[in-house]
């Protein structure tokens, strides 16, 4: 059986390449947050092995491969990677769906905390589209909640 955390980090790299993989023009407004989605799976799956500090590393691996602001990943996937894992216990009693909008709502968050870090470091303006990919991303929970789930238990990850 191979190290939990290598197969942790290969998912997240996976999530990583899907999150820089271009997109046509008229679809980028709906990419979801894999990389955020693949990290609040394992916070609710395995608390424990996953936590603030890989959301901060992450978060700045994500900063640098997309070339935005230093720190701003980090402190929102943080955010997010926070509330989700003091909350597991509650989270993992609800059914797929209702999960899914609470992902959907965790996700929002992300926007909005993104969105706020941007507007004072850049000046940058509220679009409304900056929200699509949560709604897309709360859509595409219950897929990467399975598909992950069936990858933690064929690999025995606790």
């Amino acid at each position: 059986m191979k190290s939990a955390h290598f197969l942790i980090s290969v998912s997240v790299f996976a999530a990583l390449v899907m999150a820089l993989m271009p997109l046509p023009l008229s679809f980028e407004p709906f990419r979801p947050d894999w990389v955020l989605l693949v990290l609040m799976y394992w916070s609710l799956a395995v608390p424990h092995r996953v936590n603030l500090g890989w959301a901060w590393i992450t978060g700045l691996i994500m900063d640098l491969a997309m070339g935005s602001t230093l720190g701003v990943n980090s402190l929102t996937y943080s955010v997010c990677i926070y509330i989700t894992a003091s909350n597991y216990q509650k989270i993992r009693n609800f059914s797929i769906w209702q999960q899914a909008v609470l992902i959907g709502l965790f996700l929002t968050l992300y926007h909005l905390l993104q969105f706020w870090l941007n507007h004072f470091l850049m000046d940058i303006y509220f679009n409304p589209q900056y929200l699509w990919p949560a709604g897309v991303g709360m859509l595409c929970w219950p897929w990467v909640f399975l598909l992950l789930r069936k990858y933690r238990r064929h690999f025995r990850i606790r």
